[in-house]
């Protein structure tokens, strides 16, 4: 899809077989393609879901009630790695959701520092990804030198 193509993009009805997997000698983020990785993040986003739903429910069924006071540090730290680790899903379901975005409006798959595309490899592995290896790996430089200044 080129950038004259990018548009609002419908991937609601497009069936897709369970053995499909984009490949790089179709179209890039031709309709079949978009549709996978908008079923892929629909999956994570409701896996992540679930896990802070049972999170919610077990906080709610009340405080810890450890008598020994080392097993209630113990089961406090548990609490605190658990909130963090829902803390960071949370952020990662709001990429999902501005990746679901860019699909819609058929962005999805473009670097957006550069432009160009984002290899499918890229994609597989990390359905979330804005930019092209590339592009990262010059942004994740630049940051560690501005981080060490």
């Amino acid at each position: 899809m080129n950038s004259a193509d990018k548009s609002n993009v419908n991937t609601n009805n497009y069936v897709l077989d369970d053995e499909y997997s984009p490949h790089p000698d179709e179209p890039f983020m031709n309709e079949r393609q978009l549709a996978f990785f908008a079923h892929k993040l629909n999956l994570w986003r409701t896996e992540l879901l679930n896990e802070s739903k049972e999170t919610l429910s077990q906080l709610q069924v009340g405080p810890i009630k450890e008598a020994d006071l080392n097993d209630r540090a113990s089961s406090e730290s548990d609490w605190g790695l658990e909130l963090r680790t829902r803390d960071r899903q949370r952020k990662l379901v709001a990429k999902i959701d501005a990746a679901l975005r860019r699909i819609e409006n058929g962005e999805f798959g473009y670097c957006v520092v550069t432009g160009e595309p984002i290899s499918l490899a890229r994609l597989k592995a990390r359905p979330i990804a804005t930019m092209t290896l590339e592009a990262q790996e010059k942004h994740e430089r630049r940051e560690r030198i501005s981080r060490d200044n």
